[in-house]
């Protein structure tokens, strides 16, 4: 009897906290959730789609998972689409050695050895306009685990492996999805680490495209038509790289 009545007075808090409506409202990316998520694509927020982006946020660890199709959610959806083929386009060259690729239109980057995806693609954050990461090939020329940034107010740049004139991939604990960095490829602080453990000095890393913002007709919901022209040169914005077995230049990093 007593587990009884336990169980009928908990039923409606229970009832009550699954029965919460999603109410966010409609979001800047909709339609493009909408349609990754098989959903009527038609701009606008329904109870229906905010119960199926929550969803998704809650799957791949998007935070705040409240239903809203921001930004974070597009840039998480891009990296979901790309894991089964991210080089289905082809704009990262295959060679018969690793090559670390970087898209700038979408905002990610994968690790394949040949053919053979071995480091899944990852969310990154690349140079923001007037610093852009430079495109084109590079290797990595240096790694420092505990790096930090001799430019900018000895900001931390965990797991540092340089490949352009001071440009890094390295950790961050700030927001991927807002703003830019000063040139370096910015990781979430676990993506940086087993990207550390998958490179080494000399190997290649080719980088396409242009990050979403710092070109004023591109929307981030395709490949920017820029990629599909060569890539202007920019000029560098740090020093250039030193003589070997010299001290490598100062390396930007996001304030």
């Amino acid at each position: 009897m007593a587990l009884t009545l336990a169980l009928t007075a908990s039923s409606p808090a229970a009832t009550a906290t699954s029965a919460a409506p999603c109410t966010t409202p409609t979001g800047p990316y909709q339609r493009e959730l909408e349609r990754h998520l098989l959903l009527p694509v038609d701009g606008r927020q329904s109870a229906a789609d905010c119960e199926a982006i929550l969803a998704f946020q809650t799957r791949n660890g998007v935070r705040p998972a409240d239903g809203y199709a921001g930004l974070a959610s597009y840039r998480t959806m891009l990296v979901v689409e790309a894991r089964p083929d991210p080089n289905a386009a082809g704009r990262c060259p295959v060679r018969d050695h690793r090559v670390a690729c970087v898209d700038l239109d979408r905002q990610l980057m994968w690790v394949q050895d040949g053919r053979r995806v071995v480091f899944a693609p990852v969310p990154v954050r690349s140079g923001r306009d007037g610093y852009e990461t430079r495109t084109g090939w590079h290797s990595v020329y240096w790694r420092d685990l505990d790096h930090h940034s001799d430019l900018y107010d000895d900001a931390p740049m965990p797991y540092s492996q340089f490949f352009s004139d001071g440009q890094a991939f390295h950790g961050t604990l700030t927001d991927l999805f807002q703003g830019g960095s000063h040139g370096c490829v910015n990781l979430r602080l676990d993506d940086a680490r087993r990207l550390w453990n998958t490179l080494e000095e000399d190997d290649a890393v080719y980088v396409w495209g242009t990050k979403p913002g710092t070109e004023r007709t591109l929307r981030p919901t395709a490949l920017s038509p820029s990629s599909l022209r060569p890539a202007a040169p920019r000029p560098a914005a740090v020093p250039d790289a030193p003589p070997a077995g010299r001290t490598p230049p100062p390396s930007p990093a996001l304030r």
